[in-house]
C-alpha cells in the first residue's frame, strides 16, 4: 500500500453518489431501448479494447460504478478482477445488483483514481470507463494518468469525449449560447480535443496502441488503449 502523502484531488461531484444516486446510476443504463443499445455498443468497444490490450489477466476496474462492466470482464475465466470506486454506496449497489457468480469473481475496495490504494505495477491493466470526460482541468487529467502509470505494469483502457465529430460540434455551439446567456451552472462533463489528450497521454508516460470510436464522425465517445512506457 502507499505511504500517506498530499491530500488527493477531489472532483466537484465526488460526494454526490450516495445510496440513492448509486442506485439511480445502476438503473440509468437499463432504462429504455436507446440506453440498452448504447450499453451493448459500450461492451463491444470494451471487448475490442481488452483484446488490443492483450486480454490482461489482472484488471483494475476504476471507477467501477455499479459494476456495469463486471460481467464482461468476467467473460475470461482466468481473469482476476479488482474493482475500486470513490463511493462506498456505489460499491454496495454493485455487489448487491450484479449476479452472485460475477460478484464472487470481483475484489472491491474504496479508493480514488487520483490516489489508488495499490502498490506500483500492481495490475496488468486499468480499465477506466466514463470518468475522464468529467475532468476538465488538464493538470487533474495528467495527475490521474500519472497515477495510472504508477499502478499498471502494462496497459490502460480509458474512454472520454473528444472533438472532431458532429456531437462535439453541436455541444460547442450549445456552450457558446450558454456563455452568451450568462449561464453559470456547474459543468462536470467536458469535450477534450483529441490532440490535447493524446499529448497528455504522452506526458504521463504512455504510448497509444489504438482507439475505437462509438460512432465515427458522429458521437463524442472514444476508447483509447494505452501502453505504459518507462522513460
Amino acid at each position: 500500500m502507499r505511504a500517506s502523502g498530499p491530500q488527493p484531488i477531489r472532483l466537484p461531484f465526488s460526494d454526490k453518489y450516495d445510496h440513492h444516486h448509486a442506485a439511480a446510476y445502476f438503473d440509468k443504463h437499463r432504462d429504455g431501448i436507446a440506453r440498452r443499445l448504447s450499453h451493448l455498443r459500450d461492451e463491444q468497444l470494451a471487448r475490442k479494447a481488452l483484446q488490443l490490450a492483450g486480454d490482461p489477466t489482472l484488471v483494475l476496474d476504476l471507477p467501477c460504478g455499479a459494476g456495469r462492466f463486471w460481467p464482461l470482464l468476467a467473460e475470461q475465466p482466468n481473469r482476476v478482477i479488482l474493482a475500486g470506486d470513490n463511493s462506498a454506496d456505489m460499491l454496495a449497489v454493485a455487489r448487491r445488483s450484479q449476479a452472485p457468480e460475477v460478484v464472487a469473481r470481483v475484489q472491491t475496495f474504496q479508493t480514488s483514481a487520483f490516489d489508488i490504494d495499490l502498490p506500483e505495477r500492481a495490475v496488468d491493466s486499468i480499465f477506466c470507463m466514463r470518468l475522464l470526460h468529467h475532468i476538465g482541468e488538464p493538470a487533474h487529467r495528467v495527475a490521474m494518468l500519472r497515477e495510472f502509470h504508477r499502478v499498471t505494469r502494462d496497459t490502460v483502457i480509458v474512454s472520454l469525449w473528444v472533438d472532431g465529430n458532429y456531437k462535439a460540434w453541436k455541444r460547442a455551439r450549445l456552450e457558446r449560447r450558454r456563455a452568451l446567456a450568462g449561464a453559470r451552472d456547474l459543468q462536470n462533463r467536458f469535450v477534450t480535443p483529441a490532440r490535447t489528450i493524446e499529448a497528455e497521454f504522452a506526458s504521463a508516460g504512455f504510448d497509444i496502441l489504438g482507439h475505437f470510436d462509438f460512432l465515427p464522425l458522429y458521437a463524442m465517445w472514444r476508447v483509447y488503449v494505452l501502453r505504459r512506457v518507462d522513460k
